[in-house]
């Protein structure tokens, strides 16, 4: 969330747990993020440092890195007024406090 928030682009290597889940996130759905690849090109197994030094290059220097880079600043934006006064998160966050207070 922090990386969203501040528009920076993620270079996906999950290892456990919830990682897997938000990787695919990332990469799959918000389309902020390029995914590090196994050497036999699955989501799990060996990384060389080969493979990492070329996403990070692709990530900071390729075409697909520049697609990431701008939906990430878009992305960042939108997250950064959602969480404004008045933004849809300040929203939701008031309707918890107001359903809360009510209950007690």
């Amino acid at each position: 969330m922090e990386s969203v928030c501040a528009s920076v682009p993620i270079l996906a290597w999950p290892m456990a747990a919830d990682q897997y889940l938000n990787a695919r996130m990332v990469v799959e759905h918000l389309g902020v993020g390029v995914r590090v690849l196994a050497r036999n090109g699955s989501v799990r197994g060996f990384v060389s440092s080969r493979s990492v030094e070329n996403m990070v290059r692709e990530l900071m220097e390729g075409e697909k890195g520049k697609e990431v880079r701008n939906k990430a600043k878009e992305v960042g934006e939108a997250a950064r007024m959602a969480m404004e006064e008045g933004g849809s998160s300040w929203r939701s966050l008031d309707l918890l406090i107001e359903e809360v207070c009510r209950k007690n």
